[in-house]
């Protein structure tokens, strides 16, 4: 192996040894410790080591840096101390996600590391969140991100580059070409020649480096890394190299030729180095030994810090409390000007002043900018806070939301437009997976609020007529917003932009411009988890939200016989349980009102809740009425015959007569 050392001081020389060889001597270690039982699994990252250190050493410290789980170098280079990666490992409290995820699946603000999740794509676009927010923070910093040759074959992938491509944004695209995504050999995952050869796909200059030459990695990275610091843009990287160990332990190599293997064993990063150092006098025998006894004992001092904690005590308390960050809520109260506007305009007025608020949140959505939306609900905002704040986006639901966590993590506030709630199943891993487990599992907040214009009653047929809530009602650590009214929608979407949590914010179409309400001009805020009690009675409680309020309270209306308590849930997570079950001990009789299809649907769990606390109280079987279990058709006389408003007029005439 050729290394070109003419332009580095020995300082650098020896301490790209000393980054190559930490990692590898804990690799040997946890090899040992997993055949001991003292470790329950490893991805090694043997024969690649030259990556992980070249690149975080040609970063700056307050650069972020999103490794993989072969990555050990990154957090090895970035000085994390061994004992908290050693109790990571092993599901302790001094690691880094208090034992609720493994190895290099978490991430840490103070060394600047993003960890994976195991879904390989979303962190790439992660990272071009974190990258927008330094570019309009004119910080001048990079964001590097890796993945493997697998991990490029994930739509995440494509929708990740074409972002930061448009966007220009100050990312440089890590691909660790290592041979085989598991047992699939490159010729089964891809059929172009290179994979920086799809770099001028997206417009984007693209390169390839020998992965296991240490100093052609450094020095390339460090040349790149200085050029995007003044020139920001994306900038597409393979490195060459090869995965000596199985994909983690159990799975073994077996599938690999053994011609192959030899081949790679020759190129091995350290033993290079090292001979390449000894060779040219800048290391002696002597002070490998030194080194090695140096790093042995501090991998033994550390292990015994970790082997000697407790292991973790479960706490109810703390484990529930952890799935959200916590929000200190402040009431903005109304001001006495008040003012007749649609829903639509309730849900504008509030994105306005929201944006006057708060100076680092960024809309994005397809076509939000100069088109104002697809609803015209962005109509004018960028002529008064301009395209970087109302940023037009490729149609990529999926990085767009993975751009969102990314301004998140930088410390930045987003909301998201779904042009409709149907088409936020192109984003469903990064909501669920990313967005909804971050804070529960390393304490990394999604502030991020995805806006849901959703439902049916407007002919649009089965993929723009949703009603979708129950895909997020059941994942912890999501919140669901539902308004009905102006009042409700302008009030809880400042509330969900001020709460750091991933918030669902649902928008009924049928809604924008049925519906109007005095509604005050000024900022206000309305609490999440209190329902709303629109209607008393003794006979029954109806148990509704969105546009099935409006049905309930026609219904109610035009059967003035009918003595009910309506209550709007305007927010399904947090739920306001109280008034729920206040009301139905009260009527002795319940009936839900859902514009979902009824199964699965959170009727069925309000349904449940009110049979588990009210059962005594009850004087009749709970009921449910939902739409039909089909999708939901086009023609108006279809679409009629699903929704539930006819079938809930008989259902809750039999409740009554029970």
């Amino acid at each position: 192996m050729k290394y070109n050392a003419n332009n580095l001081d020995e300082i650098i020389l020896i301490d790209l040894y000393k980054n190559l060889l930490k990692p590898r001597m804990i690799e040997e270690k946890m090899l040992v410790l997993l055949r001991q039982g003292k470790i329950s699994k490893w991805f090694s990252g043997i024969g690649q080591e030259a990556i992980a250190v070249g690149v975080t050493m040609a970063m700056q410290k307050e650069e972020y840096i999103l490794p993989m789980h072969r990555n050990l170098g990154v957090f090895t280079t970035r000085k994390i101390p061994l004992y908290r990666l050693f109790a990571q490992w092993q599901g302790k409290a001094s690691g880094f996600t208090k034992g609720r995820d493994r190895s290099f699946h978490f991430g840490t603000q103070q060394y600047k590391i993003i960890g994976m999740i195991s879904h390989l794509g979303p962190q790439l676009g992660v990272a071009d969140g974190i990258a927008l927010a330094s570019k309009l923070k004119e910080k001048k910093e990079v964001t590097c991100v890796f993945t493997g040759e697998g991990g490029t074959s994930e739509g995440d992938f494509h929708e990740a580059l074409n972002v930061a491509s448009v966007w220009q944004l100050p990312v440089v695209f890590c691909i660790e070409n290592n041979g085989y995504g598991l047992s699939t050999p490159t010729s089964e995952q891809y059929n172009c020649e290179h994979i920086a050869d799809r770099g001028a796909g997206y417009g984007m200059e693209s390169h390839i480096i020998d992965g296991n030459n240490i100093i052609e990695v450094y020095t390339k990275m460090t040349e790149i890394t200085k050029s995007i610091r003044a020139n920001p843009r994306p900038v597409l990287v393979e490195f060459k190299t090869f995965r000596i160990r199985g994909h983690e332990e159990a799975s073994g190599t077996k599938y690999v030729p053994r011609e192959l293997l030899e081949s790679w064993s020759k190129k091995d990063p350290v033993d290079n180095y090292e001979s390449f150092l000894k060779e040219h006098g800048f290391l002696t025998n002597a002070k490998i030994e030194q080194l090695k006894a140096e790093f042995t004992n501090e991998i033994n001092e550390h292990l015994e810090v970790s082997f000697s904690e407790k292991d973790i005590t479960p706490d109810l308390s703390i484990e529930l409390n952890d799935v959200f960050q916590e929000f200190d809520y402040k009431l903005f109260n109304e001001n006495s000007n008040k003012k007749q506007i649609r829903y639509i305009d309730a849900v504008s007025e509030s994105l306005m002043q929201s944006m006057e608020k708060h100076d680092d949140l960024i809309l994005m959505g397809q076509d939000i900018a100069e088109y104002g939306g697809a609803f015209k609900i962005t109509e004018g905002f960028i002529s008064k806070f301009g395209k970087d704040r109302v940023r037009n986006t490729p149609i990529c639901e999926s990085a767009i939301i993975e751009s969102a966590m990314g301004l998140a993590i930088a410390g930045m506030k987003s909301v998201v437009e779904m042009q409709f709630a149907d088409f936020v199943s192109s984003g469903f891993n990064p909501v669920v997976n990313y967005l909804a487990k971050s804070h529960y599992r390393w304490g990394q907040n999604a502030d991020v609020v995805i806006r849901m214009p959703c439902g049916g009653g407007v002919a649009a047929g089965p993929f723009h007529s949703q009603t979708n809530e129950a895909w997020f009602t059941k994942t912890p650590g999501l919140k669901v917003v539902y308004p009905a009214f102006p009042y409700d929608a302008k009030g809880l979407l400042a509330t969900a932009i001020n709460d750091p949590n991933p918030v669902l914010f649902f928008e009924h179409k049928g809604l924008y411009r049925s519906i109007r309400q005095d509604v005050p001009t000024d900022y206000f805020t309305l609490p999440f988890g209190k329902a709303n009690l629109i209607k008393t009675g003794e006979s029954v409680s109806v148990i509704t939200y969105g546009a099935a309020v409006h049905w309930a309270m026609e219904v109610l209306d035009q059967n003035s016989d009918i003595s009910a308590d309506l209550i709007d849930l305007r927010t399904l997570q947090p739920l306001d349980t109280e008034t729920i079950y206040s009301s139905v001990k009260k009527t002795g009789k319940a009936i839900i009102l859902q514009e979902d299809s009824l199964f699965g649907g959170i009727g069925s769990d309000i349904s449940a809740l009110i049979m588990e606390h009210c059962f005594e109280y009850l004087d009749a079987p709970v009921k449910r009425v939902g739409s039909l279990e089909t999708p939901i058709p086009f023609a108006g006389q279809l679409e009629q015959q699903y929704l539930p408003k006819e079938r809930f007029v008989k259902v809750i005439k039999e409740i009554i007569d029970y």
